[in-house]
Formats: C-alpha cells, structure tokens, sequence
C-alpha cells in the first residue's frame, strides 16, 4: 500500500477478526504461501458463516470433499452446499453431465443458485481457476459474483454476497495479482514469525480511506479462531567471554613476522632510491680524472631574449 492511499493503521479489535472479515460483502482474498497455508482460515471463515445461518457454497478445486469437511461437526456440513471440482473437474467420466463451460460455467452457475439472502461463496481455489481460465474472464467473473455492479443502496443487507478467495501468491506474477487484488473489498496476507502466524488485513470501505490492521491468531482444531498478542522477540545470548580466541594468522603460507636477522639485513639494505650524503657529495664533488661537461647555447633570429615581454613573439 503507498502513502498516496492514505492507509491508516489500526490495532483495535471491537469486532473479532472473523466478524471484521465477514461485515464487508465483495471478495475478501485469502493470499498464503508454502510456509503459511490459508486453507484452515478459509474453513474458519466457511464456519463463522454457517453459523451466521448464511447459505454457503463451496467450489472445491484442490482437494476433495471429504477432505475439506473434515474438523466439521454434522450441523455445520449440514449447511455446506459442495461443488465438486476435484475429483473430475472436466467431467470426463459423466459425460451427459458436462458443463459447456467448465470450470467457468460451474463458476457462474453459483450466483444463481445462491437466490436471495445473504450468501457465502467459498472458492478453494482461485490460484487453480487462475491455471484454467484466463485472468480477464475470471475477474470479470468475480466482479459480478460479488454484485459489485449494483450501487451500495440497492442492494439490501439480506442479500449481501461474500466471495471468500484463497490465493497461492507464490504461483503468479504481479499482474494477476494486482487485477485481483483490486477486486477485493478485503485482502488478508497471511505471514508470521516465530512459529506465530499473523494476518496483515486490508480494508477498502466505500467512500472511505483505506485501513490496514494486523492480528496475530491461531485455529484450533475445531476450526474456531482464537486471537493471540505479539511475540516478542527473543534477546540473542550473551557471547561467552571466556571462550578461547582463534589466531588468524595459523596454517599461513607465509610469514608475517620478521627474525632477528632478518631485520637486521632489512635494516642495512640501502634502497636505490634513497638520496644519501655518500651520493650527494659524489655528485657534488667529482672525482680526480672525471670530464666535465659544458653547454654552449648560440641563439637564432627567432629567439626572444626581451625578458620583459617575453610574449611579444605571440602577435595578440
């Protein structure tokens, strides 16, 4: 979320987490990953709403049915109205019965069986039906699933519609990602630290600015919900001051310290560039039997000898 979106950030919790999830209609998008699967907060949420006496539909893609009414009590999967996608998504061994659409025409055909009141729309999961359908379709699917088509007055509280999305974020790019995430009224990222999972929360209200909350949470095997505070950051152990230290310069292929004599023959070495008196004085002074040597200079027409204006030659 960028600064331009005016995000607020709030930690209040007058509505549990899963109320706060379920009071907006829309898409509330579920993104986990492989080390923070989402599938047990999208059974949680499938059971506040069964409780809710809301109709609940269930598009099942990744896993079978069985599978995903398990940890369900019988009044809850009494509720759960379940779209088998799993076990023949193409409906290959009932041929007669094959939608024309696929998995596209099962996805349709949920908003005409949720009739009036208000209504849940389980979708496990939109990361497979992204692999099957293109993006443009599918959100445009989802768009009218959701009835955000209709203004907010016309559409009574009783027939609120609820899209609950899980999303493997891992398994697309950004531009699925942003096209839909622009559809959701609600978008929870699932991360954590710790062994302490958490959901970063993102509210888009009409007519309102953006509200950012994250909770710290964990599901019991019931499927309930049970909100957890902030771990706290374990302190690094203090370094054991008696531990012995490791000299770096063991096991070298060479040597870093000089011998006595060593740094003697170091010492008497007279290096070629250095400009010692011996030199000087021979220099200086030469030597019995040495030539020395003279510069005659005889200067031409062209000479400027005038010191001062030694640039007259320059004609400026």
């Amino acid at each position: 979320v960028t600064p331009s979106e005016g995000v607020r950030r709030g930690t209040g919790r007058i509505l549990g987490m899963l109320e706060s999830l379920l009071a907006l209609g829309g898409l509330v998008l579920l993104r986990d990953s492989v080390e923070w699967e989402g599938r047990s907060l999208l059974k949680a949420l499938v059971k506040k709403s069964a409780l809710c006496g809301e109709q609940v539909h269930v598009l099942g893609c990744e896993v079978s049915e069985e599978e995903f009414r398990e940890g369900f009590d019988s009044s809850i999967n009494s509720r759960l109205v379940y779209h088998d996608l799993f076990r023949d998504p193409l409906s290959w061994s009932k041929p007669g019965k094959a939608l024309p659409g696929g998995p596209l025409e099962a996805l349709r055909a949920l908003d005409k069986r949720t009739g009036s009141g208000p209504a849940t729309i389980a979708l496990d999961s939109l990361s497979w039906l992204l692999h099957h359908l293109p993006c443009p379709i599918l959100c445009q699917t989802l768009h009218a699933l959701s009835r955000q088509d209709s203004c907010p007055g016309d559409t009574l509280p009783g027939e609120q519609v609820r899209v609950l999305g899980l999303l493997h974020e891992e398994l697309h790019g950004p531009g699925p990602l942003g096209a839909l995430s622009s559809l959701a009224q609600t978008e929870v990222t699932l991360s954590g630290t710790m062994g302490q999972a958490s959901a970063h929360i993102l509210y888009r209200r009409p007519r309102q600015r953006p509200t950012l909350q994250t909770q710290w949470f964990s599901i019991l095997p019931d499927f309930s919900l049970e909100l957890q505070v902030e771990p706290l950051l374990e302190s690094q152990p203090p370094s054991d001051l008696h531990t012995p230290s490791v000299d770096p310069t063991t096991h070298l292929t060479f040597n870093l310290h000089l011998s006595k004599k060593e740094r003697e023959a170091k010492d008497s070495l007279t290096l070629p560039f250095q400009f010692s008196s011996e030199k000087q004085q021979a220099l200086l002074r030469p030597g019995l039997g040495q030539a020395t040597s003279h510069i005659f200079y005889e200067p031409d027409a062209y000479d400027d000898l005038d010191q001062e204006d030694p640039d007259d030659d320059l004609d400026v």
